[in-house]
């Protein structure tokens, strides 16, 4: 799975879009909020409401997850591709962050089908 790959899989989400907030540095967002940061060699994601629960991936593939530096506290991973972590695992990771982002939006704010999304703790 390369970066455009998953740069397709992530606007493929309802509501999606690109953006560039700091140079070299694409993010996929809904509304104005991000759910993923799209790397050339990983992605950023929202692993889980808490860092305990996001520790979870750390534990699970010791090489290829580590905590995002600076939002890393809330629950935010960076995953390597292309290592350890399938592809498939990866695309799952997008859709949980996807989820868990959403689902915080305020509900006017959330797009139509977002919760039709198939998450892994679904």
């Amino acid at each position: 799975m390369d970066h455009d790959e998953l740069t397709a899989y992530c606007l493929a989400k309802p509501g999606a879009w690109m953006d560039e907030p700091w140079e070299g540095h694409p993010v996929a967002k809904v509304d104005e909020k991000i759910f993923v940061f799209l790397g050339q060699d990983s992605v950023g994601v929202k692993a889980g409401n808490d860092r305990d629960q996001a520790d979870e991936w750390l534990v699970r593939f010791p090489d290829d997850a580590q905590v995002m530096a600076y939002i890393g506290r809330s629950g935010w991973n960076d995953l390597a591709m292309g290592g350890t972590i399938s592809g498939e695992t990866i695309l799952d990771a997008i859709d949980e962050s996807y989820h868990l982002v959403v689902s915080k939006l305020p509900k006017k704010k959330r797009p139509d089908g977002w919760d039709a999304v198939t998450t892994s703790s679904n």
